[in-house]
């Protein structure tokens, strides 16, 4: 079967990677120079497979004003609100005040990350990829007694669906990153002990170069313009250049993987996907003394900071920012990274010489990415995965290729249907 994918982030990387693996013949369509170049360009480095959880969640409704307040909380908006920001939220604290939906969705976003960890497993066995890659955990500091407390909730959950994790206290937590050196208070941390490192963009770019010796055709500086079909299907795609020239290409089946795009392409077609681009920061510096950096990743509760390890780089990412597509980099929110770093891990890298970075992640305002069967019948949606795009990416693209062949799903994909928005 002849399929086109449009995009080339890691989403759309991965489910060309599974399709052609299949048998199919893939023609990925991607807007930028190269794959990997819009969110999975950068932000956190961690596959973070059991730390998955829905964006409307009611604690943090209570916490928002207080975020949006203090000069270094994680979540900032423009000010005044765009209409468009305005509908998302509101639409947000609707699911978030729905009895029971975020446990549900939450509970299947972790499935999901979950099985996304044995598609990465399975991907390992298959082809060496180069992307400073490894499983060493992930590690959620506690500054208050408090967040302990919630750790213990977490881990309570994690038991139900077998998912190893450990409770630590403040000494064994040094015991794990014994570069813990920082000023900040340390109560304790919540070990996830199955989830891994690496960065985004290098496994983007190694495993489209994989892809391309396996016959994958990517089409480069080409923007899905629009698709052409009828009442039943989609024939073909309207591809744009970077000149402005317009071609078509034609294919069996198409798949939509273009992240806070992807709502333009289905909107013709009567399907309503409210996908927001919320903006994230990130810094990757080079280190000076290793021996002071972290081993793997760690989350600073206090700044809500990702700090983590790529070879001889540290990467830290941090906010949750509502501005529409500004792609500005204020250096108050660099300074709020930095300040997660050294409050942490002093003096581990060279934070001055770092490279910043600033995408959008494609939100949905419940949470859960869109995964499933589109508008018509040869269309299909595996995009909107939010901040956990590369985590889930692999189990993602593993599932739209068994709804695309009508196969016994691994997992239930309700909570992802595309069609959730419309009813």
């Amino acid at each position: 079967m002849r399929v086109v994918v449009i995009g080339g982030g890691v989403v759309g990387v991965t489910t060309a990677y599974e399709l052609n693996r299949r048998g199919h013949q893939v023609t990925v369509v991607e807007r930028h120079g190269e794959p990997g170049r819009e969110t999975s360009m950068g932000n956190a480095a961690q596959r973070s497979y059991a730390v998955v959880y829905p964006w409307a969640d009611p604690a943090m409704i209570a916490k928002a004003i207080p975020w949006l307040l203090s000069p270094d909380g994680p979540l900032k908006m423009k000010m005044p609100p765009s209409l468009t920001t305005l509908r998302f939220l509101i639409s947000t604290l609707r699911y978030a005040w729905s009895p029971g939906l975020f446990g549900l969705n939450k509970r299947a976003m972790v499935r999901l990350g979950m099985h996304s960890r044995t598609r990465f497993e399975a991907l390992e066995a298959d082809c060496s990829l180069n992307f400073d890659g490894g499983h060493r955990g992930l590690l959620h500091l506690a500054s208050t007694p408090e967040a302990m407390e919630g750790y213990r909730k977490t881990q309570s959950l994690l038991n139900e669906l077998g998912i190893p994790s450990r409770l630590l206290d403040s000494v064994e937590a040094r015991e794990s990153e014994p570069a813990l050196s920082g000023a900040s208070p340390l109560f304790g941390a919540l070990s996830y002990d199955t989830d891994g490192t690496g960065d985004c963009h290098m496994f983007s770019q190694s495993l489209a170069a994989v892809c391309k010796e396996r016959g994958v055709e990517f089409r480069c500086h080409s923007e899905a313009h629009h698709l052409i079909g009828d009442a039943q299907r989609i024939h073909a795609v309207s591809v744009r250049d970077r000149d402005g020239k317009s071609d078509t290409l034609e294919a069996d089946a198409f798949v939509i993987s273009a992240g806070c795009w992807s709502g333009e392409l289905v909107r013709p077609f009567g399907m309503k996907l409210p996908i927001y681009p919320v903006k994230g920061y990130c810094l990757t510096a080079p280190l000076i003394d290793p021996n002071r950096a972290p081993v793997s990743t760690v989350m600073d509760d206090q700044l809500k900071v990702v700090s983590t390890r790529l070879g001889n780089r540290l990467r830290a990412s941090g906010f949750v920012e509502l501005s529409g597509f500004n792609r500005e980099i204020p250096e108050s929110r660099l300074a709020t990274i930095r300040k997660s770093v050294q409050s942490r891990f002093p003096d581990c890298a060279d934070l001055d010489a770092a490279e910043t970075w600033t995408g959008f992640r494609p939100m949905t305002p419940d949470g859960p990415a869109v995964i499933g069967r589109g508008p018509r019948q040869n269309l299909y949606l595996n995009t909107a995965h939010g901040t956990f795009g590369w985590t889930m990416s692999l189990g993602s693209a593993h599932l739209i290729a068994q709804v695309m062949e009508d196969e016994q799903m691994d997992i239930c994909l309700d909570p992802f249907r595309p069609t959730r928005f419309q009813e």
